[in-house]
């Protein structure tokens, strides 16, 4: 870096006093945007800027301005081009995140068990970004389906028309058909499909046109486009909500879950389930705004994101059955028990009371929270599980079928034991009080649709139904084993305490939220004792797992009952 004595540019003028200054004095010059700086410690900020934002002298020479060479990689035997920096959202305008497989291979067996009712189906991918999850829409699933991609971005639109030459899939813009495309097609081999390709705010996309089938995936909250995804979506149709804000969910930036989702949360050890309820709270409040309900197909929260699927009930008998649905949550500080609220008008002294637990009556002040509003009903319908899981294994989706086991043995709230192929080909399924023929040969005669004025016979039967399904629902939330061990004591095995819970008479099973976590209607005093009873001491070193002694039930209640008072005694509030 050398200083300049020539007179390039004049220095800006100092004022002192009243008198002006126009003395040429010695600078800088920038080698890559040519800036006169005056002081030295100026132009080692001033270059140390560029630095950081990647910018180099040949990004102003228009000669040397070379761009890198896009990527091209494959997922479920479709080819997407991605843009360099494609995992980083700040750095490239069409992101693409590997870790997200998961989520679309859920989508699309929840999109190939949907076309199995009714076909075509109009989809809709609203933040196409690279178009990946709308391309092997089109390419797996063929005339069943008819894709519409949009993107706001231009530069994410090209992309994505240059996706589907690369897949050989005509591509649809503002209604022209691309000759283009036919060019691009070898000798002798076939167009998969079509796509359409718009530019356009996702807002006034779902406001103009109607959809059978729309999946929301914006970065970050979705809450801002959920009134205009019901707003003209078809009836029996599903929305899919992907929702990236990890941070407000898992009750990392309360306030930003306030604002967003009008919930109060803590963070709990079943914060994920909590996380799918918040969601699921927020898509039954906007489908209610339209006079419409909602079933939820099935609700997952992971590490990176939080889906929830719903299918669509019109009406407003429906969308009053949904308002029900969303309630307040009771939850113990101390103990980790949680209720939801009674519905009823009447406002209860010390609501509370309604806890299982006694820690609001044996320890001062005030122990419990009240959390939500949450979604109170089921997260899971078995049905389309096992539909989803049939579709799965035809497409040769490997990598979800764990989890959508998980999912089916979750919603029925049994141990998982010998899993069998759940759909049959000539299987008549009642979903939404409708009935719905899954053969291959499924025509819109053969799906049964509630309509605007030709269905209270079939929203009276979904009332009856809903009521009836009450007590099969599984249990809400779950307790994680570690969360109530005892200190000084061996667990036993996850395995063999779910057995032991089965055999106590109660229902029980693994969710997908923990990996430790077991999903029961024991409550939580008949939790901890049937965990006490066959944990071991760990002193005894290498004795194996079983009774610590033959002792009476008896002796075991006043066992936790000791515990209990210890706690309370105690300076801290140290959680078992």
């Amino acid at each position: 870096m050398c200083i300049c004595h020539l007179p390039c540019r004049p220095v800006k003028p100092n004022i002192i006093g009243e008198q002006i200054s126009s003395k040429m004095g010695a600078h800088y010059h920038c080698i890559i945007c040519s800036a006169t700086i005056t002081r030295r410690t100026d132009m080692l900020g001033h270059v140390r800027r560029h630095v950081n934002k990647g910018e180099t002298k040949s990004r102003y020479i228009a000669a040397s301005a070379a761009k890198p060479p896009n990527e091209i990689l494959k997922e479920a035997d479709t080819d997407v081009q991605v843009c360099p920096n494609y995992s980083i959202p700040q750095k490239t305008d069409s992101y693409f995140n590997p870790k997200m497989k998961l989520n679309r291979q859920l989508i699309f067996c929840t999109l190939a068990a949907l076309a199995k009712e009714r076909k075509p189906l109009e989809c809709l991918d609203a933040f196409g970004a690279t178009g990946i999850m709308g391309l092997q829409w089109a390419k797996h699933l063929g005339n069943a389906v008819k894709v519409t991609i949009n993107d706001l971005n231009e530069n994410s639109v090209t992309l994505i028309q240059e996706n589907c030459h690369l897949n050989k899939l005509k591509v649809v813009v503002d209604s022209k058909e691309k000759e283009e495309s036919d060019d691009i097609l070898e000798e002798g081999e076939e167009n998969l499909g079509n796509i359409k390709v718009t530019k356009m705010d996702a807002n006034v996309l779902m406001h103009l046109r109607s959809f059978d089938f729309i999946h929301l995936d914006p970065f970050g909250t979705s809450v801002n486009y959920l009134d205009s995804a019901f707003r003209n979506i078809r009836n029996l149709g599903i929305v899919s909500v992907t929702s990236t804000d990890i941070s407000s969910l898992y009750a990392k930036a309360q306030h930003v879950a306030r604002r967003h989702y009008g919930c109060n949360i803590v963070r709990t050890e079943y914060y994920k389930e909590l996380a799918a309820r918040i969601v699921v709270a927020a898509v039954a409040r906007a489908a209610a705004r339209c006079n419409k309900g909602i079933e939820v197909l099935f609700a997952v929260a992971l590490e990176h994101f939080v889906l929830v699927v719903v299918r669509v009930l019109r009406g407003p008998t429906s969308a009053d059955e949904t308002a029900k649905k969303i309630q307040y949550l009771i939850h113990c500080q101390w103990c980790e028990e949680r209720i939801f609220q009674k519905d009823g008008n009447m406002v209860e002294e010390n609501p509370y009371r309604q806890l299982p637990c006694n820690c609001h009556g044996s320890m001062p002040g005030k122990t419990a929270i009240e959390l939500g509003p949450l979604w109170s009903s089921s997260l899971f319908n078995t049905g389309f599980l096992k539909r989803m899981l049939f579709e799965s294994l035809h497409h040769g989706l490997d990598d979800i079928q764990t989890l959508i086991k998980t999912l089916i043995f979750e919603s029925e709230c049994t141990p998982q034991s010998q899993f069998s192929v759940p759909m049959p080909s000539n299987l008549k399924q009642e979903e939404c009080g409708v009935f719905i023929k899954t053969t291959d040969d499924t025509t819109p005669d053969n799906y049964i649709a509630q309509g605007k004025r030709k269905g209270n016979e079939t929203v009276t039967t979904l009332a009856k139904r809903q009521k009836t399904d009450v007590s099969t629902e599984h249990p809400p939330f779950y307790y994680n084993i570690h969360r109530h061990s005892i200190k000084g004591m061996n667990m036993p095995k996850l395995k063999k305490f779910l057995c032991y819970l089965s055999q106590a008479g109660f229902r029980v099973s693994r969710t997908h939220f923990d990996p430790m976590g077991v999903r029961t209607d024991a409550p939580l005093m008949q939790f901890k004792s049937i965990l006490l009873k066959y944990s071991t001491p760990t002193y005894t070193g290498g004795q194996s797992e079983g009774h610590v002694q033959p002792a009476s039930e008896d002796t075991v209640a006043d066992r936790v009952e000791m515990s209990m008072n210890d706690k309370a005694e105690a300076s801290s509030c140290r959680r078992w």
